[in-house]
């Protein structure tokens, strides 16, 4: 299994950096970012700076979307980071979230976002695409390689990553949903005539190690909340019975509303009606041992990296716990090399 870790563009950009850094020193492989400019900084400005001053480790969206971005300038992106640093890169994509709400739009449909990970993977791999009536390239982008990784929920959304994506984002850490959504996206890929195993499962959620239980769970419960802005869109599409799992669902009934002002940050009150079992199952959280038990019941579901969210207030003594206890117990051999 490899590992990755979720930053907040926060200012200062140079701390974004460091921590990015001192990931790859813990062995961490990827580092992503939030992509929602009103909100953070520009994270490809700051993709620039972790790749500089790294080697190995991958960089990322967690994620972008078709909305906010114009897809060419995406691909560009990509393919001049891949040109400088050595294809590096990974673009997660999805409909859209808090990039998209804080301009008070939507999130795109499944069809936009189909056609924007072919536009985007085709023009940063130096391939021609028809976009806009008009068949285009760009002419030094051919040594660039960008593989598309697609973050979905719900039914449709996980048919179509396994039927285009070159990996799959689901963000939360719960096994029994785990499960459920590999097994749509398997399945998709296989009825569209690939590989199942040609699709990358990666599972990003926040990751606490500690010893105080409630602590952490307070300081987590902000991506229950997260996670049920979502949900709530498949509750409007799906019901509460049927082809979603209630695992999923249930929880989001006591929701009244979300202010995108505090999203994603430990505290927001938005995130009050997250109960406990569900921080329990959508984070990891308590001792080292707790976060290898957890992580080995992902990595045999099938889940080929485990990505932290970093945003609470124990991210040093977590990134160096996972670096020194947990990263070496879940791969005694050493990390994954794709």
């Amino acid at each position: 299994m490899d590992f990755g870790v979720v930053l907040q563009a926060s200012p200062p950009a140079a701390r974004v950096v460091e921590y990015a850094r001192q990931a790859e020193l813990n062995g961490f492989g990827y580092a992503w970012t939030f992509d929602s400019h009103l909100l953070w900084q520009e994270p490809y400005v700051i993709y620039s700076q972790i790749l500089a001053q790294t080697r190995k480790i991958m960089v990322g969206p967690m994620v972008t979307n078709p909305a906010t971005r114009d897809w060419t300038v995406t691909a560009s992106t990509f393919a001049t980071l891949n040109e400088m640093f050595g294809n590096r890169t990974v673009c997660g994509i999805g409909r859209g979230d808090s990039a998209v709400r804080t301009l008070s739009g939507k999130p795109t449909t499944l069809g936009t976002l189909r056609e924007s990970i072919h536009v985007i993977r085709e023009l940063a791999n130096g391939r021609a695409v028809s976009y806009r009536d008009a068949t285009i390239r760009i002419p030094w982008a051919s040594g660039s390689r960008l593989s598309v990784w697609v973050a979905a929920y719900g039914p449709k959304a996980l048919a179509l990553t396994g039927e285009v994506g070159d990996g799959f984002i689901l963000q939360l850490a719960d096994p029994d949903i785990t499960r459920w959504t590999i097994s749509s996206v398997r399945e998709a890929a296989a009825a569209a005539g690939r590989d199942p195993a040609d699709v990358k499962i990666c599972v990003a959620a926040p990751a606490y190690v500690g010893d105080d239980l409630a602590h952490m769970r307070d300081q987590c419960r902000w991506f229950g909340g997260m996670v049920g802005n979502h949900v709530a869109d498949i509750v409007a599409r799906y019901g509460t019975d049927g082809q979603v799992p209630r695992t999923l669902t249930d929880y989001i009934a006591g929701r009244q509303g979300y202010d995108y002002n505090q999203h994603g940050q430990a505290g927001n009150p938005h995130a009050a009606f997250v109960p406990d079992d569900i921080v329990d199952r959508f984070c990891i959280i308590g001792p080292a041992e707790r976060h290898v038990e957890r992580l080995t019941e992902l990595r045999d579901l099938g889940v080929d990296q485990f990505a932290v969210y970093l945003q609470h207030d124990g991210m040093d003594q977590t990134l160096e716990a996972y670096g020194r206890s947990v990263i070496p117990a879940v791969n005694p051999a050493g990390p994954a090399v794709w």
